[in-house]
């Protein structure tokens, strides 16, 4: 009898055995769709002194683990600790007592096959190249006053003027007169100048009158060694690694996780009390590595889309592309740019390459940021980098803008129309001599919406209206990406003199800086900024990506040019209307004949505006222009390289005006 109780034992342990196997075969063959979804917001790191609790989603484990370090270097670990499985995917361990300053990764089986030690998505701080989490106080991070900071007031988005900056690019040149080049404090440097003097840095920011700071990728990136600062290496920063943790080759210690964030704190702090906002650019849609990624040694494909032979699809053209449409990856998304918010002060995203998300997590995105503060400020490139997986309706792109409530997308439309095709580095636009042009810059003036005297057809790339409202358009002509705007110029207009480019690339950013929509500016695009004629510089060295402030001493007039354009903005609201019911109340274009000829009219103080007549001309021909002009007196407020608001000459009772050459010009009447 005791043997056969014996025997029984053991079949039923087999028979245990067998289903725990089964179980566990079953939860790596669900398909994606099937994975629990976790609706807390409390995964990773919990810390207090008294304990800390360390919680992972991870639906397909078989096992999980948390391994505790000394440093961020140190060989073997102080402690091995078995997670244990909770509800809906996740595993959890709590450890007692203080834990503070010690570091982290995680580990998961799927499979039977242990994943390689990564920190978890949700890590908030990491030691040098971010290969483990740190355990730090937040709070210790903060700066003097931090619960007391304010964002710089904004009254409508209509009133933006983006400023997109590259953290080592503002400090690297040995003429900045900064000395924390390089890092984000230099970016927070006051009283320096170049050699003749003149502002630079933080100063040369105010004065030139900007209202946001565009920071290039500033989350901790994959492809710079943060161990190694006297290489001086240089990346744009696309290569996401960690994205709720700054980047440790901007911080003066990568080693020490509360370095970079507290560092981080005090840019965003710094920059606040000057009056200037910070966007930061965010790159959700695809990951610097690809099945070593922390999302996939954790959760093993599950955040990431795949093509028909279940590899990595790739509409970033990076190696992959991130599932947004997937619930946890959805989460993570509204969960990080809600971080970045309350706990860094962040006053806008840029979504690179957006249209690889779908429209329901830009819309959470946006909705979730706006309840904290409406001014906070949403947009992203309307556009994929190759086809994906997702269903083009339900993508984020440029043509579904006007779905999307609360975000705003990139014009190529304008930006192509006034300088030429991006990818035809010796292509002309409007603003370099290209004729038929005029539908996509009207497109532009007109923010992308609706207007009964656009000819849609004849627009570039849209047959339609694609924003509901002009602050959903991002109104620009360069950035990061391809040639700096002189650059350009030179490339498809090779044999003209420099003063002629330079009518051309005032014309360019007088068209940006005139038309309804938000304005984005490239950082030293006010000084003529060159790379040296390299098209892409993501990993280019400082020598051609930072910026020269002799330029600014050698091209004084074109910064001063743009300072007043930006005041002249700032002062008059028709040029900045936030309504589309009020652009096509207020703004109607005059019938011109001449081709590569725009003029337009903004009626009766549109907006509240003091002007009560304001007459827009811009010529993109070589050679000047005749014009009739509406009846009355008018005052020139914009003539070629010259701002006057006060009236640079009066026109009296002339009917046909003479606009020069590769210019603007603006004519107001005050009563």
């Amino acid at each position: 009898m005791k043997n056969n109780s014996y025997v029984l034992l053991l079949f039923a342990l087999f028979i245990l055995a067998a289903c725990m196997k089964n179980i566990y075969q079953e939860v790596s063959l669900l398909t994606f769709t099937d994975y629990p979804v976790y609706d807390k917001s409390d995964l990773g790191l919990q810390y207090s002194k008294q304990a800390s609790s360390f919680k992972l989603w991870a639906p397909s484990a078989n096992e999980a683990r948390l391994n505790l370090y000394e440093s961020d270097h140190s060989t073997t670990p102080i402690k091995k600790v078995s997670l244990e499985i909770t509800n809906a995917g996740t595993w959890l361990t709590t450890i007692k007592g203080d834990l503070k300053g010690q570091y982290y990764t995680f580990q998961t089986k799927v499979n039977g096959v242990w994943g390689k030690e990564v920190p978890d998505p949700y890590v908030k701080a990491v030691g040098v190249n971010g290969k483990r989490g740190q355990i730090i106080d937040l709070k210790d991070t903060n700066p003097p006053n931090w619960g007391k900071e304010v964002r710089p007031p904004l009254s409508s988005f209509s009133d933006i003027i983006i400023y997109e900056l590259h953290v080592r690019d503002l400090s690297m040149h040995p003429n900045s007169g900064i000395q924390t080049k390089g890092k984000f404090l230099g970016i927070i440097e006051s009283g320096t100048t170049n050699p003749d003097g003149l502002a630079t840095g933080l100063d040369h920011l105010k004065e030139l009158g900007v209202t946001h700071i565009h920071l290039l990728p500033s989350y901790d990136f994959l492809s710079v060694d943060e161990s190694r600062p006297e290489d001086n290496e240089f990346n744009w920063g696309y290569d996401p690694q960690n994205y709720n943790v700054p980047e440790g080759s901007y911080a003066t210690n990568p080693s020490d996780g509360a370095v970079r964030i507290k560092e981080f704190k005090q840019l965003v702090k710094t920059l606040h009390e000057n009056g200037l906002r910070v966007i930061l650019d965010v790159v959700y849609n695809h990951t610097g590595a690809t099945e070593e990624s922390n999302f996939n040694q954790l959760v093993p494909g599950y955040y990431y889309r795949q093509n028909e032979s279940g590899g990595f699809s790739d509409a970033s053209a990076c190696g992959n592309e991130t599932a947004s449409d997937r619930p946890m990856m959805r989460k993570f998304i509204r969960e990080s740019v809600k971080y970045w918010v309350e706990e860094y002060h962040i006053d806008g995203f840029r979504f690179d390459l957006m249209g690889i998300h779908d429209i329901e997590t830009m819309k959470q995105v946006a909705a979730t940021v706006q309840s904290i503060d409406p001014s906070i400020f949403v947009y992203g490139e309307g556009w994929t980098a190759g086809d994906s997986p997702l269903p083009e309706p339900q993508r984020a792109l440029k043509k579904h803008t006007s779905r999307i409530s609360g975000v705003a997308a990139f014009s190529d439309d304008m930006r192509d129309a006034v300088k030429g095709h991006v990818f035809t580095a010796t292509e002309r636009g409007f603003a370099s001599g290209k004729s038929a042009q005029e539908e996509s810059v009207k497109f532009g003036i007109i923010a992308s919406t609706q207007h009964p005297q656009v000819d849609y057809e004849k627009v570039n790339y849209s047959n339609a209206p694609w924003a509901a409202q002009p602050t959903q358009t991002i109104n620009y002509v360069s950035c990061h990406d391809n040639h700096t705007l002189w650059d350009r110029l030179l490339n498809s207009q090779p044999d003209i003199s420099e003063e002629e480019r330079i009518n051309m690339h005032l014309l360019a950013n007088t068209i940006v800086l005139t038309s309804q929509g938000i304005p984005f500016l490239h950082a030293g695009v006010e000084m003529l900024r060159t790379k040296e004629g390299v098209e892409n510089s993501y990993k280019s060295p400082d020598s051609i990506n930072r910026l020269d402030w002799s330029r600014k001493t050698k091209y004084k007039q074109v910064f001063d040019y743009y300072k007043a354009l930006i005041q002249l903005r700032k002062n008059h609201p028709a040029f900045r209307m936030p309504t589309t019911e009020m652009i096509q109340n207020h703004l109607s274009f005059l019938e011109l004949e001449e081709p590569n000829l725009i003029g337009y009219r903004i009626t009766d103080h549109a907006n509240g505006d003091d002007w009560k007549e304001i007459v827009v001309f811009f010529n993109g021909n070589q050679i000047a222009k005749s014009v009739t002009i509406p009846s009355g007196n008018w005052k020139v407020a914009l003539e070629g390289a010259a701002i006057n608001e006060s009236g640079l000459r009066n026109i009296e009772n002339e009917v046909e005006i003479v606009i020069p050459s590769s210019s603007a010009m603006i004519l107001y009447q005050k009563n």
